[in-house]
């Protein structure tokens, strides 16, 4: 008699095969890739620890000033050193992640901060031709916390929260100026220096 019963297809048995570590690898890659190019990841952590101390040593200089145009110089050479810091801390630290400070990510980090840098230059124009320099370290202090938000939001997850804690202790020097540069040595050298090891730490330097 013929079988009249379908043969069943038999299906070769599948096993789990375990996937090669240089998938994982690849994958990774593509992930670190896209996450650079989405964000920019050149913030100096070193850099901004460098920042703290010059500030910190600034503080002191400039409380030991006895006028308001002393006071002033003292600052104002602190924030071209701050700089002379930031820019090839930062440029070091784009060149060893392989990201140049122009690619998408860190443009947009700059047309969102500077912007924040020049209100405040003119500001402080503005408040010394006035004589009010006790209101400086309140407005510096909010809008260096304005930019480091803005530009935040292109960058390291930590800038916004750090960028907030200078709108706060801005908020407060700017109506208890009479605590201006100790509010200075704490904003401009302590938050820097703790954000700074922060982000040395969890970002590559």
């Amino acid at each position: 008699m013929l079988d009249r019963q379908p043969h069943r297809v038999r299906r070769p048995h599948s096993r789990h095969r375990p996937v090669p570590q240089h998938a994982f690898e690849d994958l990774r890659y593509i992930r670190e890739t896209m996450e650079r190019s989405s964000a920019f990841t050149a913030t100096p952590g070193w850099g901004q620890d460098a920042m703290g101390l010059t500030a910190i040593a600034a503080a002191y200089l400039a409380a030991r000033q006895s006028t308001p145009n002393a006071w002033l110089a003292v600052w104002l050479i602190e924030a071209v050193v701050a700089v002379a810091i930031a820019v090839p801390t930062m440029y070091g630290k784009a060149r060893r992640a392989g990201l140049p400070l122009t690619s998408g990510p860190g443009r947009k980090f700059a047309l969102s901060f500077l912007p924040s840098v020049l209100v405040a230059v003119l500001l402080t124009g503005a408040l010394y031709r006035l004589g009010l320099t006790r209101l400086l370290p309140g407005v510096w202090a909010l809008c260096y916390g304005a930019g480091v938000v803005t530009g935040g939001a292109f960058s390291v997850p930590l800038l916004p929260a750090m960028g907030f804690s200078f709108l706060t202790l801005g908020a407060v020097a700017l109506f208890l100026p009479a605590w201006g540069n100790l509010l200075m040595a704490v904003g401009f050298g302590g938050l820097h220096i703790l954000f700074g090891l922060w982000i040395a730490k969890k970002y590559g330097g």
